[in-house]
């Protein structure tokens, strides 16, 4: 199992060049077609089927629309010259408060969507200079440009969305 503590203890680099940029933007405007693909044949069910405790598949991707502000925020920072980047909310208050599983698979993927595409819009019109420009990043101690920022939250995605997979195989299994 994928634990919170497993994402929080990731180490990162941060060395990507400016050229890893355009792979970058693919991979986060390609990430809720990926969750629709995994999650089209599930049953409201298994969706919303809390194991341990944990979150469902369902606010597994509420999460990650959820965490769509916090990217802007942080995007915002650097466009603005902030010395210190915006923080995460560690204990996850607004996912855990939304209660996606109340909401329909389709109403949470479409906020996902129209959330996401309006960050990888934003981040396709940066400047060089823009994507290079950095800030410091609170819980990592360390400097993070715009290309690290979306290099960031494209490894979030996939945390989650592995995730996912981990939920979906636990379910094949227990048919």
């Amino acid at each position: 199992m994928i634990s919170k503590g497993k994402w929080v203890g990731r180490k990162f680099s941060f060395d990507l060049k400016l050229e890893d940029f355009p792979l970058i933007l693919e991979r986060l405007r390609g990430t809720p077609a990926r969750i629709e693909e995994r999650i089209a044949e599930l049953t409201q069910e298994k969706l919303r089927k809390k194991p341990d405790d944990s979150w469902s598949i369902q606010e597994t991707v509420g999460h990650l629309g959820d965490l769509e502000s916090l990217w802007t925020a942080r995007l915002d920072d650097l466009r603005s010259g902030a010395k210190e980047l915006t923080p995460a909310d560690m204990t996850n208050t607004k996912t855990n408060s939304a209660n996606h599983n109340a909401k329909t698979i389709e109403e949470v993927l479409r906020s996902f969507r129209s959330a996401r595409e309006k960050f990888v819009y934003r981040l396709e019109r940066l400047s060089k200079s823009e994507v290079l420009a950095s800030g410091f990043h609170p819980r990592l101690k360390k400097p993070m440009r715009a290309l690290d920022l979306a290099y960031f939250a494209a490894e979030h995605d996939d945390h989650h969305l592995a995730r996912i997979t981990e939920l979906l195989r636990s379910y094949k299994l227990h048919q």
